[in-house]
Order: C-alpha cells, then structure tokens, then sequence
C-alpha cells in the first residue's frame, strides 16, 4: 500500500519553514499532498490560484508531490485522497496544544487516519505566515523567510 500523506495548511505564503518540514518528509512517504485549506472565514493575502502557482514553482523538480486545495475537514479530505497520515510542523509548545486537541478528534472521526508531527528546525521557530504577510504589508524584504522561487510573486 503506498503511503501517502496529507500536509494541510493556508501557505499564505509558504515559508521557508513549511519547506523544510515538507522535504524532510519525503523520505518518510510515498507521495506528500500539501494541501490548501479553504476557509470562507478566513481573509486571505494571496489567492487561491496564486498560493497553488507559488507552491509549485518551489517543488517543481519532486515528482512526489502534488498541491490541491480542498474545503471542508481535513479528515475527509484524506479520506478522499487515500491518506493514512496528516503531517503538522510543531514550533513551539503552544503549537503541541493546539495540534495535539485537532489530532485527537480526528482520531475520533477517521481512526485509520494517523497525525504525526515533525519539530521544526531552530532557525524556523519563530516563523509564520503571518509574520511574512505582515512584513509585506509593510514593504519590508522578506527574502529570507520565504524561498527564492517565490519571489516574484511579490512584486
């Protein structure tokens, strides 16, 4: 059976940190989604299109990974894909907290659905979306946080 996994998130923008949490899972499954959440509650900086476009542009040359989007329950969402694991990046212990609480209900809906959690590398723990999206918002350079291949979407 090949082993898939789901990496949910909002990548408003993807960072650096999703990066290294994505490629150090590679080596772990067979095929990686790294699925983008819809929330029709959430306003977003970049849309939907232009997240997937960014996204690809960083994975381009991995043959392992796709990107979709999807609304509705994570959970379901795997079901859908044929995914046994959720993949989540832990910075800090607030981070646990909040995870730990998802995984477990989640266990609850689809107990054949495992969540597994990868600690971030030091150098990304205080990084975010948020933070970027802020620092944009302000016309700072935010080259270091994001990858190079996203870039030009910037501009």
């Amino acid at each position: 059976m090949k082993k898939t996994v789901v990496f949910p998130g909002s990548f408003d923008p993807i960072t650096c940190g999703h990066v290294s949490i994505i490629k150090r899972a590679l080596p772990l499954f067979d095929k990686v989604i790294i699925a983008i959440g819809i929330n029709a509650l959430k306003s977003t900086y970049f849309d939907l299109e232009t997240r997937i476009k960014m996204i690809q542009s960083v994975f381009a040359n991995y043959e392992t990974i796709e990107v979709k989007s999807y609304s509705g329950l994570t959970v379901d969402f795997c079901t859908s894909e044929n995914a046994n694991f959720i993949l989540r990046g832990l910075r800090t212990s607030a981070d646990f907290e909040f995870e730990r609480s998802i995984g477990q209900i989640n266990k609850q809906l689809h107990p054949e659905i495992e969540t597994l959690f990868l600690l971030t590398q030091p150098e990304h723990t205080a990084l975010n979306s948020s933070i970027v999206r802020d620092i944009l918002r302000h016309g700072g350079d935010v080259s270091q946080f994001v990858p190079a291949e996203i870039l030009p979407y910037f501009k």
